[in-house]
């Protein structure tokens, strides 16, 4: 990544999208059509950014499944947005039933940078069609090898709240497999227990997640990042806190609505 101002932005689907299918799963649906999320962004004491989660209200077929259609939709504020102008989304169809992507798209807006990209996701030969479009419409098709039970970045976010996490023992790690770019990443999160966690709508108690990031230039260790889910029905996102090499970043809930199940702040 060649400049860490644009991870900022795309922070909130990277932390909450790695996870695999292979794991205890709660017996009613977390999420539904209409549920809105939005978060805030700090880096330090400075607004950074915004971002928007959101299920939209239909449902689609695709590949012949019954899927959700997902998005994140991120932008830079502030001083951010003057040195660096970040107009992002990115977005899934997930199947219902699996729970597995059927396909993805992401649109990119950085500085100058362009991109277009879409993933066709095919379990029937483990494979994934890359298609891409960068500025000046210049386009290339690839092919990748997949597992079949694959996330992608948002995906990946939607089935981390299926978890049963009653299930689950203290410093239990959660195993991941998770495709993004043109990769095929093998991510661990670890469970670290319960505990309140204060919002702007009040206390909640909250499931503590620690995802071991592989070696890289943007964080400082493998354990430098915490994120905090609602203990509820919901396992709503509330909270993100990463110790990267540029400085600390927080990502706070500011705003939801249609929530498949009631929440209760103190």
């Amino acid at each position: 990544m060649k400049n860490k101002l644009l991870f900022l932005i795309g922070l909130i689907p990277f932390l909450f999208g790695f996870v695999g299918p292979s794991l205890p799963i709660s017996r009613e649906m977390p999420y539904g059509p209409n549920e809105v999320l939005e978060y805030r962004i700090h880096y330090g004491f400075m607004n950074a950014g915004e971002a928007r989660i959101e299920v939209h209200p239909k449902l689609y077929l695709v590949n012949n499944k019954v899927c959700y259609k997902a998005t994140v939709t991120g932008r830079s504020t502030g001083a951010f947005d003057f040195a660096l102008r970040i107009r992002d989304q990115w977005g899934t169809y997930i199947d219902t039933s699996s729970k597995n992507p059927q396909r993805a798209f992401r649109t990119i807006e950085e500085g100058k940078y362009r991109l277009k990209e879409y993933a066709y996701f095919d379990y029937k030969s483990n494979q994934v069609n890359l298609e891409r479009e960068t500025k000046g419409n210049k386009k290339e098709t690839r092919i990748y090898s997949i597992t079949d039970d694959v996330q992608d970045i948002i995906s990946g976010y939607y089935f981390l709240r299926t978890i049963n996490y009653n299930a689950l023992h203290l410093n239990d790690t959660l195993k991941v497999n998770a495709f993004f770019e043109d990769k095929l990443y093998d991510f661990s999160v670890k469970y670290l227990g319960k505990g309140q966690v204060k919002t702007k709508f009040g206390s909640i108690t909250a499931i503590k997640l620690s995802p071991i990031m592989p070696d890289n230039e943007l964080f400082k260790g493998g354990s430098s990042i915490r994120l905090w889910l609602s203990d509820d029905k919901n396992k709503i996102p509330l909270k993100v806190e990463a110790d990267m090499v540029v400085g600390a970043v927080e990502i706070d809930l500011k705003g939801y609505e249609g929530l498949k199940h009631p929440i209760c702040f103190k």
